[in-house]
C-alpha cells in the first residue's frame, strides 16, 4: 500500500486541573484567558532579548501556539493575514496587518523585523510577493515546510541532506491555480524553501512531520483518542511493531521560537518522539488516559489493503513500513534534537487532545465520528472487523 502525497496533505488530568485552578503569586498578573478552547498561555521565563517578530498566518492550527509562546517569552508579535479566520483572535496583544498573500501585502511596506515566521505558505508566489517588501529588512526568515518535500521515503534513517522533489514538468512555479495546493504541494514547498534561502541570507527551514494536538481540525491524530475513548473493539493497523513519528504542535511552537531567539540557521526535521515509538505503544499509551477499556484487534496491512482501507487516511498516523513507505516514519531528527527540540509525554498530548475534542462544536465531533476527513466510521470499522474474523484460517 503506497502512501500518496495527496494522502499526506489530507495525525494528565491532574496537571490540567492544577493549571485550571492555579493561584498566581502575589504581584504576578495571570495571562489573559484564551478565547479559543484548547489554547493555553504557556508558563515560561522571558527571553534574554525581546524580539520584533512577524508571523505570517498565525490563526490556524499551529499559529496560535506560536503566537502564545512568543508573547509569553516577551516578544513583540505582528501578524500578517486576511484577518478572516478567527478574526481579531489576539486583539490588543499583537499588531494586526491585513493582507492577502495572493494579492496585496503592501501593509508590509516600510516595515522591518528581527525575524519572520512564515507558517502557512504553500505557493512560491506568496514568498515572492512578501519579499518585494521584506527583502533586506529581515534579520532571520523561518519557513515552516514539511517532510513531504523528500523525494524518497523508502530508506529508514535519512536526514536533511536527502534529495527533495523537483518541480513538475510544465508547471509554472508562480501559478496560483488553487488545484496546485494539493497536486503540487510537495514540489511547491520544496521550491519555496529554495526561494527563501536565495532571498534571505539568514534563513531557517523547518520540516515537521505529522503535527498533532489540540486545535488540529484534520482529525489525523484526534481520531485515535476519540475512538479509543469510545471503547469496544478497535481496529488497529498493521503489525504492532510498526513505527510512527509525529510532533505535538506545542513542542514545535516552543522550539521554533527558541530557534529564532538563538538565530539558528539551516534545515531541520522537526518530528518526534525522541526515541523510536511503535504503533502499539502509541495506541496503548492513548488507552492509558481513558477508562473505556478498548480492545485492539490487529489487522495486517495486506488485509487492510484488500478491503480498501487506506494507510494514513482511514488509519491515521500509521503507514505500512514496506516498499515505498519503509522510511516514512524513520526520518532522522537528531539535528533538531541537538538544537534543543524536546517532546512532551504522549499521555499529555493524548489527554489534552481528547479534552479539546470534547469542547468542539457538535458538527466537528460528528464529522470525526463519520470519518469525514480521516479515520473510519463505526459502520466501516465493524465491516472490516467482521471480515477479518470471518477469514479462512
Amino acid at each position: 500500500m503506497k502512501l500518496t502525497r495527496r494522502q499526506f496533505v489530507k495525525a494528565s488530568a491532574a496537571a490540567s486541573a492544577a493549571t485550571a485552578f492555579a493561584v498566581p503569586a502575589p504581584g504576578v498578573v495571570p495571562p489573559p484567558a484564551s478565547p479559543l478552547p484548547g489554547l493555553k498561555s504557556p508558563t515560561t521565563g522571558k527571553a534574554d532579548k525581546p524580539l520584533d517578530i512577524l508571523m505570517i498566518g498565525g490563526t490556524g492550527f499551529t499559529g496560535p501556539e506560536q503566537v502564545e509562546y512568543a508573547l509569553a517569552r516577551g516578544h513583540k508579535v505582528t501578524l500578517l493575514n486576511r484577518n478572516q479566520r478567527r478574526p481579531d483572535l489576539f486583539k490588543g496583544r499583537v499588531d494586526q496587518l491585513v493582507g492577502d498573500l495572493s494579492a496585496d501585502v503592501s501593509a508590509l511596506k516600510g516595515r522591518s523585523f528581527d525575524a519572520v515566521l512564515d507558517i502557512p505558505t504553500t505557493f512560491p508566489f506568496w514568498v515572492r510577493n512578501v519579499a518585494q517588501y521584506l527583502k533586506g529588512h529581515v534579520g532571520q526568515y523561518v519557513f515552516i515546510s514539511t517532510v513531504s518535500v523528500y523525494a524518497d521515503n523508502s530508506k529508514p534513517g535519512m536526514d536533511e541532506t536527502a534529495a527533495t522533489v523537483p518541480m513538475s514538468t510544465g508547471i509554472d512555479p508562480y501559478s496560483l491555480d488553487p488545484s496546485y495546493r494539493t497536486s503540487q504541494y510537495a514540489p511547491f514547498k520544496a521550491f519555496c524553501e529554495r526561494l527563501v534561502q536565495e532571498t534571505y541570507p539568514v534563513s531557517t527551514i523547518i520540516r515537521p512531520g505529522l503535527i498533532v494536538g489540540p486545535l488540529d481540525p484534520s482529525d489525523r491524530f484526534t481520531y485515535w483518542p476519540s475512538r479509543i475513548d469510545g471503547g469496544g473493539e478497535v481496529l488497529a493497523p498493521g503489525d504492532p511493531t510498526d513505527r510512527v513519528q509525529f510532533i505535538d504542535a506545542r513542542d514545535l511552537a516552543q522550539w521554533t521560537i527558541h530557534m529564532i531567539e538563538q538565530r539558528e540557521i539551516g534545515v531541520f526535521n522537526a518530528l518526534g518522539p525522541a526515541e523510536p515509538l511503535s504503533i502499539a505503544e502509541m495506541l496503548y499509551g492513548i488507552k492509558a488516559v481513558t477508562t473505556a477499556g478498548a480492545q485492539f484487534i490487529w489487522v495486517p496491512a495486506e488485509f487492510l489493503k484488500q478491503h480498501g482501507i487506506e494507510e494514513w487516511k482511514d488509519m491515521p498516523v500509521w503507514v505500512d513500513p514496506h516498499g515505498d513507505g519503509a522510511g516514512f516514519h524513520f526520518r532522522s531528527n537528531s539535528r533538531a534534537v541537538s538544537k534543543g527540540l524536546t517532546f512532551r509525554p504522549l499521555a499529555v498530548t493524548a489527554l489534552e487532545t481528547l479534552e479539546w475534542h470534547r469542547t468542539r462544536p457538535p458538527e466537528a465531533r460528528q464529522a470525526l465520528l463519520e470519518g469525514k476527513f480521516n479515520g473510519l466510521s463505526p459502520a466501516r470499522e465493524a465491516e472490516v472487523l467482521t471480515a477479518w474474523k470471518a477469514r479462512p484460517r
